[in-house]
């Protein structure tokens, strides 16, 4: 099974904070893009492999996929981020056999159906739901904009 350095739910996935903090925190060389529509788009598929610094590979792929790859044995010295832009793709790889230990919870956006419940983070009932069947299955889940910022465990939150 792969080894996931960081776990980010982000809905803006690879952006300025992705780029300049997280990826110079960790040894990450490979960032795997978890969604069901990115997956289908090309041009968007340029766009955010165009946004990746140089010697970090981007790849996108679906649910489906994307469980297959992290069932795979890691590569030499794979230094892999996973981003995803919604929990509930989260918990289906950890129903699927995937060990995630710990995810990072950047912004989850206002939209309708969701109540802002810190800062940059908004979530529906399904979506707070989530988080809890994942932290009550041993994931630890916390709020952590950059990687500077002091991590604030979302189990205080719910």
């Amino acid at each position: 099974m792969k080894e996931m350095l960081v776990v980010r739910i982000d809905d803006r996935l690879i952006h300025g904070q992705v780029v300049t903090a997280w990826i110079k925190q960790y040894p990450i060389n490979k960032i795997l893009i978890i969604d069901e529509e990115l997956s289908k788009n090309k041009l968007m598929e340029r766009i955010y492999k165009a946004a990746a610094p140089v010697g970090v590979e981007v790849m996108i792929m679906n649910q489906k996929d994307a469980e297959g790859f992290l069932k795979e044995a890691p590569g030499p010295k794979e230094g892999l981020m996973v981003l995803v832009k919604i929990p509930q793709v989260l918990e289906a790889l950890i129903q699927s056999g995937i060990r995630i230990p710990k995810i990072i919870l950047g912004g989850m956006g206002a939209k309708p159906g969701r109540k802002t419940f810190n800062r940059n983070v908004s979530a529906s009932e399904e979506e707070t739901g989530c988080f809890k069947r994942m932290i009550e299955g041993g994931t630890e889940i916390c709020y952590q904009l950059v990687p500077s910022e002091k991590e604030v465990n979302i189990r205080k939150l719910l």
